[in-house]
This record gives C-alpha cells, structure tokens and sequence, in this order.
C-alpha cells in the first residue's frame, strides 16, 4: 500500500502541490491528470524520492519514502522511475540497455528475461540496434522494458506514450497493464491521455494548480464530472444550462456538462443551434454549433457532414 498524507512541495517560493493525500493498494493502476504545470510531474518525482516534501509524508508499506536530504543516491530500491528523458546509454545497444542491470550469474535466465520485455514493448527486432540509431518513439519503449527488468513492487511513468505512434501505442498499452496487472505490480501513470485514465487505470486522481480536487473510480468522474476543467480533460465538453435542454422549473435550473456523444438531433429537442462548422474525427462528425440564445459553442456527434448555417434542434440522448 502506498499512502501520501498532506503532501506540500515548493519550488523556491512557488507551491506546486498543496496538501495531496491519497492511497494506492498494492497491484492498483493510478492515473494522475490535469493540465500542463498542474504537478503531475513533480508528484511522480516526489512519489519516488527524486524531492524533499516540504511537508507531509509518503509510505509504502512501513517503508518511509525520503529525498536527496536524506539518501546520497535519491530513488527507491523497491521503486522504478520512467522519466521523460528516457535515461538511456545511447552508445549500447537495445539489449544491453535492458539488461543493464539484471545479473550476469546466469547469462540464460538474463537473456530469456530480456526478450520477454522486449516483446512487451514490441522491440524485439531491434535487440542489437545501438539505442542512438532510435527513434524517439522506439526509446521510450526501451525504456519501458529497462525500468521493469528488476521487476519492482511499484513502477512510476510519466507520459509513457507522448513519443510513439498512434498505431502502435494501442497495442503496446494493452501489453504493458496486461503484464502489471498479471505481477501484481502497482502502478502509477502522470498523463495527458485520457485514454491511458480510462481504459486502464482502476482510479483517476485530478490535479488543478497543485490540488487534488478530484479522485475516484474512472467512469464516475467522466460520467459525472463536478466541474468543466475535470470534464475538459477527455476532451470537448458542453456546458449547458438544464433550462436550455429540458422542460424544469426554472427554480430547479442548473449547469451541466456533456460530452458531443451525449447530445443528439431531435425534433423534439429543445435546444436551439446552428451549425458552425463539421470536422470528420474517423466514423462520424463532430459538429460545431452556435447555441441561438447565448451564442455558446456547442459540439455534438453525427454519423454525417452538416452544411454550415443549418438550424437543428438538439437534446439529450
């Protein structure tokens, strides 16, 4: 279990986490989410002992988590650290950098524990490629495989997938918290990409300018977010007043928000717009519309192209 209680952190005079709390049991996948600068990275830094707290304190079972104060070469043992810069030796190839500190007592077991990580992240091909002949992409997925070889009890990445393609991040994502999740290994992930918070993560923690303002179960967040900032972050979102969309008693009105998917054309609806523009997102439209009333932009998806200038009438699926 891996408990953070009042976690505050400053860089010179600026707080940049204010009073983080929260608990990850053993074996469970986090998300951390939130717009750039809001602390994600320094969470992760301070998780694995990279900081000194200003306040507060992080444990992992009984074991205290400490800083550079503390520890003449900052990180935990029991701990693995994905950064962004990868953390490579360019001049040694794919395999060696994997195997870079795993034991040669028995080169067999070495090798064969290699070409396991190597196939987890779809490098195989590559094992005698020196890693300056890389792409971007492709050391990050050696990197990956280096930060799991020792097999740690918690694993820490911060935007694992920013550098690979979109054809291959999909499939390498299902390896890797396919493979975590079989080793009982917790896991900690800093992202942009809902998709790694939503398909994978058993809870979302938000950040907004250094607070946890949010935490919980992935598809209670996304399907009820208490604020547009936490719905923005899977992207477009609505904001609608329920009086725009639904016949209520005014005294009952109040702000909600839905995603495009969650709005449909209807000649019953009650919502007034015209259509702006129409985007093809791959199977369907995102369609840009003008509420008539406030002049708020409102998306909404269709299966089909809708010309500019269209009145429609919109309302909840």
């Amino acid at each position: 279990m891996l408990t953070v209680t009042d976690l505050s952190f400053s860089y010179h005079s600026k707080e940049v986490l204010h009073n983080i709390s929260f608990q990850v049991p053993q074996g469970h996948h986090i998300a951390i989410l939130g717009e750039s600068g809001c602390g994600k990275s320094t969470l992760i830094k301070l998780l694995y002992g990279l900081f000194d707290a200003d306040s507060g304190n992080i444990f992992w079972n009984d074991i205290k988590v400490t800083g550079p104060k503390f520890n003449l070469v900052p990180g935990m043992d029991f701990m693995k650290y994905q950064a962004q810069d990868f953390d490579l030796m360019p001049y040694l190839s794919v395999f060696d950098n994997v195997g870079k500190f795993l034991s040669n007592v028995n080169s067999k077991l070495k090798k064969q524990r290699i070409e396991q990580l190597l196939g987890i992240v779809e490098m195989t091909e590559y094992a005698s490629t020196l890693v300056q002949h890389l792409s971007g992409g492709q050391m990050q997925r050696v990197a990956l495989a280096k930060a799991l070889a020792l097999e740690p009890s918690i694993i820490l990445l911060d935007e694992p997938f920013s550098h690979i393609d979109s054809f291959r991040k999909n499939s390498l994502r299902r390896n890797l918290f396919e493979y975590l999740k079989k080793k009982n290994i917790t896991c900690i992930v800093a992202t942009h990409d809902c998709i790694d918070a939503l398909s994978f993560a058993d809870e979302l923690l938000i950040l907004q300018n250094g607070n946890l303002i949010c935490n919980g179960n992935p598809l209670d967040i996304y399907y009820n977010p208490k604020q547009k900032y936490i719905a923005s972050l899977f992207g477009d979102v609505n904001e609608i007043e329920v009086s725009d969309i639904l016949n209520i008693d005014e005294s009952l009105n109040r702000i909600i928000y839905k995603y495009p998917d969650q709005l449909e054309i209807s000649e019953t609806g009650k919502l007034n717009v015209v259509v702006v523009k129409s985007y093809f997102d791959g199977g369907s439209y995102l369609i840009e519309t003008i509420n008539r009333r406030n002049n708020d932009l409102i998306y909404i998806q269709h299966k089909h192209r809708i010309d500019a200038g269209t009145a429609l009438k919109i309302g909840l699926k």
